[in-house]
C-alpha cells in the first residue's frame, strides 16, 4: 500500500525525475533496476527510497 505522496510503506522504489515509478521487495532488485536504467538513460535523475528509513539517495 502507498503512502498519500506515492511513497511505498515497505520495500523499496526507485524515483526518477523527481517521481515514484517502481516499487521492489529487495535492495539487490531495486539497485539492479536503477543501473539498467542509468546504463540507458545516463541523464535521468534516480533515487532509491528504502521504505523502512524512511529515506531516499542519489545514485551516481
Amino acid at each position: 500500500m502507498n503512502r498519500p505522496n506515492g511513497l511505498p510503506n515497505d520495500g523499496y522504489a526507485l524515483i526518477v525525475d523527481g517521481q515514484v515509478k517502481t516499487e521492489f521487495k529487495t535492495r539487490e532488485g531495486a539497485e539492479a533496476g536503477a543501473r539498467d536504467l542509468k546504463r540507458r538513460f545516463p541523464v535521468l535523475q534516480i533515487r532509491l527510497y528504502d521504505a523502512e528509513a524512511k529515506q531516499a539517495v542519489e545514485l551516481a
